[in-house]
């Protein structure tokens, strides 16, 4: 087994996994801390080290509010931990390999946790990579800076590297994955086979990395979970990325609001003091998220994806069946063209229409594919089993990830076995992606699984794949 590799920036060390076949790699440094001077700046290479660094531990979580602190959904699932350390210096990733050598050259898989870019980290339990690489799958799990720290835009920050003046966040993605592309082969890898993954925020950070063409020859196939997000009723700054002069009057405001006259008092200011300003300032001010800088993020990937103008490469993607739910304007209140851009199932509760926002959106997308010039397939599949629990929230959005990384047993939740053989199919047909780009082929168990067919090819009905424990 792999348990030592030689990265460009010294020797790390791992630790078997629970299956000691697998090899995990915690807190591996990508970038330099982005910490002091390198606060609000492009990511900075890692230092050299001496000797293995014992990489045993994951790094801590990006600036963000203290998870485990509340009783709300999320951290009933997943976020249970309040005293996970939290840092500044983040930028780290980790690696599960199931190589003997280095030179097997299997497929990778790059994963972008999610939280609305303003929460979330590698260390949630539902992103354990061990079950992936028991597939033959290597894993890669990327850090990147949050909110505040991960987004902030200020007329200071673009006069001092015009180049890179804001969208820190999505630079930390694109340097952990051109990271992986220079030294995966040290656990075994293919650097020519890398899918790049995320869910929610996560999935949109794929988008927006792959609309970027300096980035497209490191990515070979995309997989976005609940991540195409448009609502056609409401616009976003969360979801829909506005520009870099909006972006930088709000962090003229934010500079004001915590007391600081420029830009390097604020980076003197303690982080924890910062991050606790910025969830104040968030009450009733936009929080910051990725904009429309005009270097790095040039145009909205979404945008791109559905014209047909974004890195051609094989696409899965899909939804859960009762995420963002949101009420329809009456219908005799609408345009023939608002009429048009409704492609989701419309539900009736009390008398008031409801449409899934996420579901609107990939089947947006996958009409799109069907005239927009991009040749490679797109899979979809619609999540839709039952989810136990006292708390009865229904297929809600984020609960896919237990079956996809085939983590459930790690869950609360009083899953049967019905559940633990759908969350089997799911990591198969996903493996099977990451392999070739077609879901297709045989299961974990040697049998072959049930055909699915990219989008483009008859109705929804026909070319969504339904993930049911039924």
């Amino acid at each position: 087994m792999i348990r030592t590799a030689a990265t460009e920036n010294g020797i790390v060390r791992g630790l078997p996994a629970d299956d000691p076949r697998v090899t995990v790699f915690r807190g591996i440094p990508f970038a330099a801390p982005p910490t002091g001077d390198n606060r609000w700046r492009a990511p900075q290479p890692a230092e050299n080290w001496e000797g293995e660094r014992k990489c045993y531990e994951f790094g801590p979580i990006s600036m963000q509010d203290q998870p485990g602190v509340g009783d709300d959904l999320y951290s009933r699932e997943w976020h249970v931990d309040p005293d996970i350390p939290i840092s500044e210096d983040s930028l780290y990733l980790n690696v599960w390999t199931g190589a003997k050598n280095t030179d097997e050259k299997l497929p990778i898989l790059v994963w972008i946790y999610g939280g609305a870019f303003q929460w979330g980290y590698t260390s949630e339990m539902e992103f354990n990579g061990e079950r992936l690489a028991r597939h033959g799958v290597i894993v890669v799990s990327i850090a990147y800076r949050l909110g505040v720290f991960g987004f902030l835009a200020h007329p200071e920050l673009t006069a001092q590297d015009a180049q890179h003046p804001a969208n820190f966040g999505l630079l930390d993605v694109q340097a952990g994955l051109s990271w992986v592309y220079r030294n995966i082969e040290a656990f075994g890898g293919d650097r020519n086979s890398i899918t790049l993954a995320g869910q929610s925020a996560g999935g949109a950070a794929v988008t927006f990395t792959l609309a970027n063409p300096a980035n497209t020859q490191m990515i070979r196939r995309a997989s976005v979970f609940s991540g195409l997000i448009r609502n056609p009723f409401m616009h976003d700054g969360i979801i829909e990325p506005g520009g870099l002069e909006t972006a930088e009057r709000n962090g003229e405001e934010f500079l004001k609001f915590i007391g600081c006259a420029n830009i390097d008092e604020a980076r003197q200011m303690d982080a924890i003091v910062i991050r606790d300003k910025y969830a104040e300032y968030a009450k009733n001010h936009p929080r910051f998220v990725p904009c429309l800088d005009g270097k790095y993020v040039k145009a909205d990937p979404f945008g791109l994806l559905i014209s047909g103008d974004i890195a051609d490469v094989p696409f899965f993607a899909g939804y859960t069946n009762d995420e963002f739910l949101w009420d329809l304007p009456r219908r005799a209140d609408m345009s023939d063209e608002q009429k048009s851009l409704i492609k989701a199932d419309v539900i009736e509760k009390s008398g008031t229409e409801y449409f899934n926002v996420v579901q609107n959106s990939v089947r947006t997308a996958a009409d799109a594919h069907k005239t927009n010039g991009l040749k490679e397939p797109l899979y979809v599949y619609r999540f839709a089993p039952s989810v136990p629990g006292y708390d009865n929230p229904g297929a809600f959005h984020s609960c896919d990830l237990w079956f996809f990384f085939e983590t459930i047993q790690k869950c609360w939740r009083p899953f049967d076995g019905l559940h633990y053989a759908l969350a089997r199919r799911m990591c198969d047909y996903w493996t099977n992606f990451i392999r070739t780009g077609d879901p297709n082929g045989t299961g974990y168990d040697g049998e072959v699984l049930p055909k699915w067919d990219p989008s483009g090819k008859g109705s929804y009905d026909e070319y969504e794949m339904v993930f049911s424990e039924k």
